[in-house]
């Protein structure tokens, strides 16, 4: 609540961006949600002047659920994902975020879904929900499973939440690879600074066949497939 606070006096633009937005949740179908989301996310990147070079869309289908796991730097990645890929999706996020006027109205409308970190049954039972959705509805789910932003931008271990959603689903496993949007806005920053971001998509990891057991080595493969792809896309 603090830093939204913080954004309002810096840029009351992304402030008036989110209130309508989450306005607007209550008069649209379940269709128009994620249309709504990616105006949203799109307004936040047009106010904070942060332009998103996109590459590897040729690996996604429009028609297909995916589970996206993606590296976490700053408050710019859901924004910077969520207006770049075509497809409808929803995210995790910490159950905090549902708590903030209007954001989490938002955030509750449009179907995302809340992690309870507290109670680790709980938990399961909402990586369980999420990976029941994917099936059943055949939309995208994106996860940062590092469970946080990173604060020196060094990528930290991953939680095996999105492995395991995925595998439960049988939905592939997508790498993304952001870079740039930690300079836009770094953690406990509450100015802008315009400029240039990255977001990379690899290319999707099957998980037919696979059982949870396996989760552990597919978090392995996704993590390592996102330093690489950060890697090589800083150079």
């Amino acid at each position: 609540m603090g830093l939204l606070w913080s954004l309002f006096i810096v840029d009351p633009l992304i402030i008036a961006s989110t209130v309508l937005c989450a306005s607007a949740t209550f008069f649209a179908s379940p269709k128009t949600q994620t249309a709504v989301a990616r105006f949203w996310g799109r307004s936040l990147l047009f106010f904070s002047r942060l332009q998103v070079k996109v590459e590897g869309l040729e690996h996604i289908c429009p028609n297909t659920g995916y589970v996206f796991a993606s590296n976490h730097l700053s408050y710019m990645d859901t924004p910077a994902v969520l207006s770049s890929i075509p497809v409808d999706f929803r995210f995790l996020a910490k159950k905090g975020l549902f708590e903030i006027p209007f954001l989490g109205t938002h955030l509750t409308r449009a179907g995302h879904i809340p992690v309870p970190r507290e109670d680790p049954r709980e938990a399961v039972r909402t990586l369980t929900k999420a990976a029941d959705t994917v099936r059943s509805l055949g939309i995208s789910l994106l996860i940062f499973p590092e469970g946080g932003r990173s604060e020196t931008g060094e990528m930290q271990d991953f939680k095996d939440g999105a492995a395991y959603i995925a595998i439960k689903a049988q939905a592939p496993l997508v790498p993304l690879a952001l870079i740039g949007t930690r300079d836009a806005l770094p953690m406990g920053g509450i100015k802008f600074t315009p400029g240039k971001a990255r977001l990379i998509i690899g290319e999707p990891i099957p998980t037919t066949g696979l059982t949870t057991r396996d989760r552990a080595r597919l978090t392995a493969t996704a993590r390592e497939r996102i330093v690489e792809m950060v890697n090589s896309g800083s150079q």
